[in-house]
């Protein structure tokens, strides 16, 4: 929160408790010093003062009670009732003046405004309740009977009162203060509670009418405290007619400077009901808004006449009572954001379009799409695309989109031409032509049309279009290349997550934790010799196939092939938290794709593999002419070393790749292995298979 605000906060709430505190101040300096508590006794003036009064509550009470039964609102119901009671018990005290109606002062002049006061603050503090949805309806079904009660006991005490029955016919004496006393503590009690309550809901709606209401609690609750300590016809019982006078006609100001900016009565108590009727009410305005959006986007293509215009505005504001500068603001609201949708949706096709250009999309998926994002985001255009082939402009109909997409004319195409060879959008006869260009060299146009003249903003937003086309398009392009150039290697994965990485495969190196696997086919140079060249390739192709199909299907990398042998890495270029149990898995995979063929082919060789994890030197390796990914490492070594351990058919692990796959390992251990290079033995184990995984599992086969 902004300090200044806060401060400026402060004190306005400040001030406002000091306004409501000087009454009781007032009032405890009339009780403490009774010789400054004048008198001034004037029937005329009381009965004057007191009927205004209830006319004003009065007339609060149907406002409120109009707004209750519109809204079906339970708490502007028991609002109105407050207010009701209220006004019918203070023309009660105001009839029962004395030397006005009556001839003597009796217990009815002295109790109407202490007992309507106190049933004003009944129906106060319930309007303030959560109640179950069970009690609302049960009082918007009774509302009517609940009046019709208020009425006939005002009635019945009017009647007891003013014909002087008991017991209202008698003259209190001066030490019957008790019964004054009781209501005047059940008042204050249930005001402080009611103004609380409607305090937290002012914090959390910000109305001026809910801070009337909690003003006008307050003063009633004053009020209910002086009727009990003031004397009759002293200046401490004047203080509660002024208070009661004050409470019951703020809120009538607050709700006239209300209906005079907004020009209606229709939504003066709105803020004061139940968090439904406000949630209802402002969706009924959003929904208005929204039927007025409709309109004028259908205007937009045409369906949409002035008058139309005008009469769906009418009906609006007949529907929530609006008057013609409420509804012109509205109508001014509704093209305001109508604009915006309209610009929002126009910007989803741009950003649509680029998220299209996925990996592995073709040129006319992506332009097809990129043609009806742009037609549907601009309604009412003709939208189409040409393409260079062959150093030719052409226009495939698949590539249009849009109202009366039409074969393209002749001088269409020539202007087209011309755009593409200035590199540079034109518009003619209300149809813009915007070239895009691939890696600078003209790649073809997006033409745009709508039958008239194009907004400058819309040919703004058509340009960008036209430029993400071109994005998109030589993006899909190069992972296409992309695609071609590596899977071989490496996975469709690791290529994506290099693309949106590529700080994962930095030039020069990094150290890093990888695993190796290295196969070689035993007894190759035997076959060679008993075979044909053509009999070795297809036995290479046949085996390196399903061997580069085992690393790729465990997201590793391919680094080299030499020979008879192949290298793969997990961890590399990409990372893997689980490569080792993904170079294993591979190298399980493979030995089983190879004795599915093997089966058939008894004379072929069989791979062995090592397998092995630590750090290396990963990264791409060379000079400027020419570089190499590569890995070196004493880690690297130990896997070749391991591999040459290997029998036919075996995969080979480290101590390293042991530990990370765990328990999941079915290994056999072969003991410390002394292998060429190396002074220090490696502990080596034949690894069978993963707990849980079967051989059969792993097959590629399709």
């Amino acid at each position: 929160m902004d300090p200044v605000a806060g401060r400026g906060g402060a004190a306005r709430v400040a001030v406002w408790v000091a306004h409501l505190s000087a009454p009781m101040a007032g009032l405890w300096l009339l009780v403490a010093r009774p010789g400054l508590d004048g008198h001034w006794q004037h029937e005329p003036a009381h009965f004057w003062l007191v009927l205004l009064v209830a006319l004003v509550s009065l007339a609060l009470a149907i406002v409120v009670n109009q707004a209750a039964r519109r809204r079906s609102d339970t708490r502007l119901l028991l609002v109105a009732l407050s207010f009701l009671v209220a006004a019918a018990f203070l023309g009660l005290h105001a009839v029962a003046t004395p030397q006005v109606v009556l001839d003597a002062r009796n217990t009815g002049f002295v109790y109407a405004s202490p007992v309507g006061l106190t049933l004003a603050a009944v129906f106060a503090a319930a309007s303030a309740l959560d109640l179950p949805a069970a009690a609302e309806r049960w009082l918007l079904r009774w509302s009517g009977r609940l009046r019709a009660a208020v009425l006939t006991l005002a009635a019945a005490w009017a009647v007891v009162s003013l014909t002087g029955l008991p017991p209202l016919d008698r003259v209190p004496g001066a030490g019957e203060s008790t019964p004054a006393i009781l209501l005047a503590a059940v008042g204050v009690i249930l005001f402080g509670y009611a103004a609380v309550r409607y305090y937290l809901l002012h914090r959390r709606r910000r109305a001026v009418m809910l801070l009337s209401v909690v003003t006008a609690y307050v003063l009633l609750a004053e009020a209910a405290v002086a009727m009990a300590a003031g004397t009759s016809w002293h200046a401490s019982w004047w203080l509660w007619h002024a208070l009661m006078a004050a409470g019951f006609g703020y809120v009538a100001y607050s709700a006239w400077v209300q209906y005079r900016n907004e020009g209606a009565a229709a939504g003066l108590f709105a803020a004061v009901g139940r968090d439904e009727t406000v949630r209802r009410l402002r969706a009924d305005y959003g929904a208005a808004l929204e039927g007025l959006v409709d309109a004028l986007r259908s205007g937009e293509q045409g369906a949409l006449t002035e008058g139309r215009l005008a009469a769906t505005t009418e009906r609006v504001a007949r529907r929530f009572e609006l008057t013609d500068g409420q509804a012109a603001v509205l109508g001014r609201a509704a093209g305001a954001l109508a604009a915006e949708r309209d610009q929002i949706r126009k910007l989803d096709a741009l950003v649509a379009i680029g998220q299209d250009a996925r990996v592995m999309v073709a040129d006319f998926e992506l332009l097809r799409g990129a043609v009806h994002r742009v037609a549907s985001a601009f309604g009412g255009f003709t939208v189409r695309v040409g393409l260079v082939e062959q150093e030719r402009l052409v226009f495939p109909p698949v590539l249009a989109a849009g109202a009366g997409a039409a074969p393209v004319e002749v001088h269409t195409v020539r202007i087209a031409q011309a755009a593409l060879a200035r590199a540079r959008p034109e518009q003619r006869d209300g149809v813009l032509y915007l070239p895009f260009l691939v890696k600078g060299h003209p790649a073809g146009v997006l033409i745009a049309a709508r039958g008239g003249p194009i907004a400058e903003r819309d040919a703004a937003l058509l340009t960008s279009l036209a430029a993400q086309i071109a994005i998109s398009l030589e993006n899909a392009r190069l992972y296409r290349q992309l695609d071609v150039l590596f899977r071989q290697y490496m996975s469709p994965d690791v290529v994506t997550a290099l693309v949106a990485d590529p700080s994962q495969a930095a030039l020069g190196g990094a150290v890093i934790e990888v695993t190796s696997l290295f196969a070689d086919l035993r007894g190759f140079t035997t076959f060679s010799e008993r075979s044909s060249p053509g009999q070795i390739v297809d036995m290479l192709n046949c085996y390196f196939d399903v061997a580069t199909r085992a690393v790729l299907g465990e997201n590793g990398t391919v680094v080299q092939f030499v020979g008879d042998a192949l290298m793969a890495l997990f961890n590399a270029p990409a990372r893997q938290p689980d490569h080792a149990l993904r170079a294993a898995r591979a190298a399980l995979t493979l030995q089983h794709e190879v004795d599915r063929i093997a089966a058939a082919r008894p004379d072929w060789p069989r791979f062995r593999v090592g397998v092995n994890t630590g750090e290396a030197l990963v990264g791409n390796i060379g000079g400027e002419a020419l570089r190499n990914f590569n890995a070196m490492g004493d880690a690297v070594n130990v896997a070749a070393r391991l591999e040459t351990q290997a029998a036919p058919g075996q995969v080979v692990i480290g101590a390293a790749t042991r530990d990370r796959i765990g328990d999941r390992a079915l290994v056999t251990p072969l003991g410390d292995l002394m292998v060429k290079g190396r002074l220090q033995p490696v502990p080596a184990f034949v690894l069978h298979g993963l707990r849980g995984e079967s051989p059969w599992h792993l097959s590629l086969v399709s």
